[in-house]
């Protein structure tokens, strides 16, 4: 793997080579021994994989103006994604700061951009930048570094719950140039390079068989214009491969990342952040201390949160931090929560979701496809063309309940109470019933 200079530069500060230690799943390694891997390696195949992408359009269609700049920006924004994730990845956000600020709409994209910024200016790349390579680091038109947070964070002015996505109005590059911003993040279709290297490597570390193959995606990539917006489209005959990228996220998340045990063991991680939020303190900028919760607003701080703050609870001697050192014990020692049971509901509260990324929308139904004697002219391809054989639907809810204390006994009753609360789809009474006999 040949990388960019600057991409190298990033790479060696201590602010990227903090991702070493956050595991890429999470709690899943405690299921899964294989997937040891972390978010260090994930992030430098994102970065050369958006290098891949960009660069194919640019040779394939020189009309399209993409320059080296944009090239390398687009390098940039896909090494730096994930350099906003707290310990455990989606762990620290999903489930501790939620819990910590439930109204907060704090994102690990939020960090990744506070991030980015803090180790540009920390490791003095901003000159760098500007006077090695080329790069436009001031003023706000066609600003690079914009154009890198901007393609990094892509949250606050899109939803994937609505039909119809509005293109925000972007600083960094023109409308013209709007696709690239699809390379790293494509909020519209969910077909970017993020995903083509973590089904790869996940898949690889998990045992789990991947058939959707991204370098024909990034051969038969092409820029089309539709209605006034340039969409990066597919050749028709690869939409079956494109259901692959949707099935293998499908099997990841179901069989590892909302695998009961490893839902078990990420609640535990939790609860023992929680109980050690206050009692563990974090220096950030100009001496301050700040707590679990609080790092994420300081980058000094946030730098040294890792998943290694689960080794600094197991550690301590602290009886302040005893009832957290207690879980950590337990999940060592495979005392975990106990899954009482699951049903599948049609929405509830106090569940889990499982579904092809755009919730229960066929992510193909907003993917755009030419032909090869038309490669200008775009169009979609309905789910029936494809195969019949595709699901009709491509979301389900799943409600878990999980006793802590298992070891007091009395599992097969727990489990039969669990059973004879009837139709879980039927009333959410029943559903509050379960949490009043199980909490």
């Amino acid at each position: 793997m040949k990388l960019h200079p600057l991409l190298v530069r990033i790479i060696n500060t201590p602010e990227f080579q903090r991702l070493r230690n956050i595991k890429q799943l999470g709690g899943a390694y405690f299921v899964y021994p294989g997937a040891s891997h972390n978010r260090f390696e994930h992030s430098i195949g994102v970065g050369y994989l958006a290098g891949q992408l960009a660069t194919s359009l640019k040779i394939n269609q020189p009309e399209l103006d993409i320059s080296d700049q944009d090239v390398l920006c687009v390098q940039i924004a896909g090494l730096c994604h994930d350099l906003g994730h707290g310990p455990f990845s989606h762990l620290y956000d999903g489930l501790f700061i939620s819990e910590t600020e439930p109204k907060t709409k704090w994102k690990h994209e939020k960090a990744s951009v506070d991030m980015f910024e803090y180790l540009v200016e920390n490791n003095g790349l901003r000159r760098v930048m500007k006077e090695e390579y080329g790069l436009n680091t001031e003023g706000e038109n066609e600003n690079d570094l914009e154009f890198i947070k901007e393609m990094i964070n892509r949250t606050e002015n899109e939803s994937v719950s609505n039909v119809t996505i509005l293109a925000p109005q972007y600083k960094g590059r023109s409308k013209e140039k709007s696709f690239l911003y699809d390379i790293v993040s494509n909020k519209e279709t969910g077909i970017d390079v993020d995903k083509f290297d973590y089904f790869a490597r996940d898949c690889y570390h998990l045992g789990f068989q991947s058939n959707f193959d991204h370098k024909r995606f990034i051969m038969f990539a092409r820029v089309c214009d539709v209605d006034g917006k340039k969409y990066i489209c597919s050749r028709d005959k690869e939409a079956a491969n494109l259901y692959d990228i949707f099935h293998t996220r499908h099997t990841i998340h179901r069989r590892a990342c909302q695998h009961r045990v490893t839902k078990s063991v990420e609640i535990m991680i939790k609860d023992a952040l929680l109980k050690a939020n206050d009692e563990i303190k974090i220096e950030g900028s100009e001496g301050k201390l700040f707590s679990l919760s609080e790092a994420k607003g300081d980058m000094e701080a946030y730098v040294k949160l890792t998943d290694q703050v689960v080794e600094e609870i197991s550690r301590s001697t602290s009886e302040s931090l005893k009832d957290a050192r207690e879980i950590i014990e337990r999940i060592m020692t495979r005392k975990l929560y106990w899954c009482v049971g699951e049903a599948k509901l049609v929405s509830m509260a106090f569940t889990i979701t499982m579904d092809y990324g755009m919730e229960n929308t066929d992510p193909i139904s907003k993917t755009y496809f030419y032909k090869k004697t038309k490669p200008d002219r775009a169009f979609k391809i309905p789910k029936a063309k494809v195969s019949m054989l595709l699901p009709e639907y491509f979301s389900e809810t799943i409600l878990r309940v999980y006793w802590k204390n298992p070891e007091d006994g009395g599992k097969e009753k727990k489990k039969e109470s669990f059973n004879q609360c009837g139709s879980l789809n039927e009333n959410p009474p029943k559903v509050n019933r379960i949490f009043q006999l199980f909490s």
